[in-house]
């Protein structure tokens, strides 16, 4: 029920993904009656079909929301998921109550201080780095920047199968000495790290180079840096028209963005995602579900 164009977009998302997509899955669809009903999917054997009666818009507060609707598709997809009915959840609704509401149901992995919500940046060496916090954490500390690296060489690692991913830190420069305090401390930790393999501090103009594989960074300057690269994609598409590295800015071509840090795999899609985007989600969550992804960062946080 979430999106700008549900339900009829992720409907036909799953058409897609049921055409396209090899391996033996099932989709579980979280709607209202009238959606539900009017799904003309094309293999419904391999659907299970759950009736909700409430809905969360986009614009409701996110932890009043999550409390005050638990029969939205949101809140029953993700008890499911806690439930172990499900093996990965997936929604392009309210951001905010998706994540509320994993930290709710599911929770954040043992050892780990905040989870985060990752994205793929796409790259001049021909694929993705995966960058981290982008939303989830406006401020944090340099222990929390250390997690996200770990949490993103996982990620590039077992879901993005990069043998031995470089880790960068986003920096205004790329002495060890530059930047805030909370970014040459976190500095230090990576550099000591043996979880990672630490490349050192990133600048701007090395996002898009694949100097790193994952770039750490914390929520706020993700956030602006993700929107940015969205507009470029917007911008450079209408003048350049069909360029190869441009298109790989396109969210459609993987759908969604990972909450790393959790005990089950929940995916965050775009407002507007499109049947296409829906498909890549899927496609996404497999990959995340055969990877063991999960249970990778459970052994490795430990305490």
């Amino acid at each position: 029920m979430g999106g700008d164009y549900a339900p009829d977009a992720p409907l036909e998302g799953v058409n897609l993904a049921f055409k396209s997509l090899e391996g033996d899955f099932a989709v579980h669809l979280y709607g209202s009656k009238e959606a539900l009903d009017s799904s003309h999917l094309v293999d419904p054997d391999r659907l299970v079909k759950t009736e909700t009666t409430e809905e969360i818009l986009m614009g409701e507060s996110p932890t009043k929301a999550i409390m005050r609707k638990p029969d939205s598709s949101i809140s029953r997809g993700l008890r499911d998921l806690k439930e172990g009915k499900i093996d990965v959840f997936i929604s392009a609704g309210n951001t905010g109550a998706v994540l509320v509401g994993s930290m709710y149901s599911v929770k954040a992995a043992e050892g780990i201080i905040r989870p985060a919500i990752a994205t793929y940046i796409p790259n001049l060496s021909g694929g993705y780095s995966i960058m981290l916090d982008v939303g989830a954490n406006p401020d944090v500390k340099p222990d929390v920047l250390h997690q996200f690296a770990v949490l993103g060489s996982l990620y590039a690692q077992y879901v993005l199968q990069i043998d031995q991913p470089k880790v960068g830190l986003l920096n205004i420069g790329s002495e060890p000495e530059k930047g805030n305090l909370v970014v040459q401390a976190a500095h230090s930790l990576l550099t000591e790290s043996t979880k990672i393999n630490f490349t050192g501090n990133i600048e701007g103009y090395d996002v898009f180079t694949g100097a790193a594989d994952v770039l750490v960074c914390d929520g706020f300057v993700g956030n602006v840096l993700l929107k940015t690269a969205e507009s470029l994609y917007k911008i450079f598409g209408e003048k350049l028209g069909n360029d190869d590295f441009i298109g790989k800015f396109d969210y459609q071509n993987y759908g969604a963005t990972p909450i790393l840090g959790i005990n089950k795999p929940v995916l965050i899609g775009h407002g507007v995602s499109s049947p296409k985007a829906f498909q890549a989600m899927i496609k996404q969550g497999l990959d995340i579900v055969e990877s063991g992804l999960v249970e990778k960062v459970k052994t490795t946080f430990e305490p």
